[in-house]
């Protein structure tokens, strides 16, 4: 199965490449550095074991910071950080600079993974959240590198889709060295889709241990008071939308606005190339509407409606200027996003239905009522005005806070894993 599925991919190689040139158009980043994806680059002496990385974009990469940044105070081994997208790519070098080796990873294709693994040689290799791909598990396992799945999740979702492709997936599963899984409930299925019940530790989630370093609070507070002119307006963000939902948060910005005529919106779509149609959309509907990436920290006081989240790597600054937070990718049937950081921050959120990404999470955040759950505009709207205008959202956002605290250290658990294979 294996062979057809790498026969399958390279067959689809022209394909991917034009998908590439063409989502260059709105972020022509991804119509540069192809040599990498093709495993072409080159390669430093490292002078020391590797441990390598792989994360696919900007959250999974957030997500494995505070383990990259243990790992890097060992000084035993060198850093390899591979991304999937230009954003991550982005985040990786703007984060760590020379300290760690940034490349592309290579195409699921054996020939490109053979050149990949022979150039950096990794004795380590750790996968963030799902990131598992056959012929990479394959031929690490055939080169004896061990591999680690960190942080693990498989929603049920994703769960059927691995029983439908069995042939293919069972094997690398097994071929997997050992994982550290997020919650029961996945590890459950992991182990039911053939991975080895001993090679399986159940940690928790790693980000729960996001920490709120106290520049990133000052710098927050400092925003705050320029956004809300001084504390008169309230703020909420709508953090990590996909298509189909810019228009029902900005149903939702309408109605609620009837209410409270000067409130503010911070609107933060989840992928770049999507920035200047929620740009034009909000602009289209009449708003005053600035872009982060052009105003930066000179905001006039009051004169805008919505602020565009249109640059990499501040969510976590821009979660922490507002009275409230939705979570995105929940109006539509994407699973929903991260609802950890602005738990961390300990202003309430909210969350369309589809959470099958973060069961367990939204489950965590439920059963605590630090979570609330809307279906449509009016609903958040709705849930919007209490929350901005009672005391609901410091009960809300204490009971968030207190989840995400009491949640925290699954990362010590996952580096004694780390550590057990050095």
């Amino acid at each position: 199965m294996r062979h057809l599925y790498s026969v399958l991919f390279v067959l689809l190689l022209p394909a991917i490449v034009v998908r590439l040139w063409w989502r260059g158009r709105n972020l022509p980043a991804y119509r540069q550095r192809w040599a990498e994806r093709f495993a072409f680059f080159e390669t430093p002496h490292f002078g020391k074991p590797v441990i390598w990385v792989h994360t696919v974009s900007v959250g999974e990469f957030i997500a494995a910071q505070p383990m990259i940044d243990r790992l890097l105070q060992l000084e035993s081994h060198q850093i390899v950080v591979t991304t999937m997208t230009p954003t991550g790519s982005e985040r990786v070098r703007k984060s760590y600079g020379e300290r760690v080796f940034h490349v592309y990873a290579p195409y699921d294709i054996p020939a490109l993974v053979h050149r990949f693994l022979a150039k950096i040689q990794p004795a380590l290799a750790i996968f963030l959240e799902t990131e598992l791909w056959p012929n990479i598990v394959f031929a690490c396992h055939q080169k004896n590198i061990t591999t680690l799945l960190a942080n693990g999740r498989l929603s049920e979702k994703s769960a059927r889709g691995y029983r439908r492709v069995a042939a293919l997936t069972r094997p690398m599963l097994q071929q997997l060295s050992s994982a550290a899984i997020q919650n029961q409930a996945d590890a459950e299925r992991f182990s039911n889709l053939g991975l080895a019940s001993e090679k399986i530790s159940v940690t928790g989630s790693i980000k729960f241990d996001i920490q709120i370093t106290a520049s990133l609070h000052t710098q927050a507070e400092a925003l705050q008071e320029k956004f809300s002119n001084a504390g008169q307006h309230k703020i909420w963000i709508a953090a990590s939308t996909h298509k189909g939902e810019d228009e029902i948060i900005l149903d939702a910005f309408k109605a609620l606005r009837s209410h409270l005529p000067n409130h503010k919106l911070i609107l933060v779509p989840r992928h770049p190339d999507r920035f200047e149609s929620v740009y034009q959309l909000c602009c289209d509907r009449g708003y005053r509407t600035l872009r982060r990436s052009l105003s930066g920290d000179t905001l006039p006081n009051a004169d805008f409606d919505i602020l565009l989240g249109d640059t990499m790597g501040e969510l976590m600054l821009l979660f922490g200027c507002a009275n409230a937070a939705f979570v995105g990718g929940s109006f539509v049937p994407n699973g929903g996003h991260n609802t950890i950081e602005p738990a961390v921050w300990g202003i309430p959120v909210l969350s369309g239905p589809s959470q099958f990404n973060f069961a367990e999470i939204s489950r965590l955040l439920n059963d605590a009522g630090a979570l609330i759950t809307v279906n449509n505009a009016r609903a958040l709207s709705d849930q919007l005005h209490t929350l901005l205008t009672t005391s609901a959202a410091h009960q809300y956002g204490a009971a968030a806070r207190e989840v995400a605290k009491q949640n925290q250290g699954a990362l010590q658990r996952l580096m004694q894993i780390i550590m057990r294979h050095l």
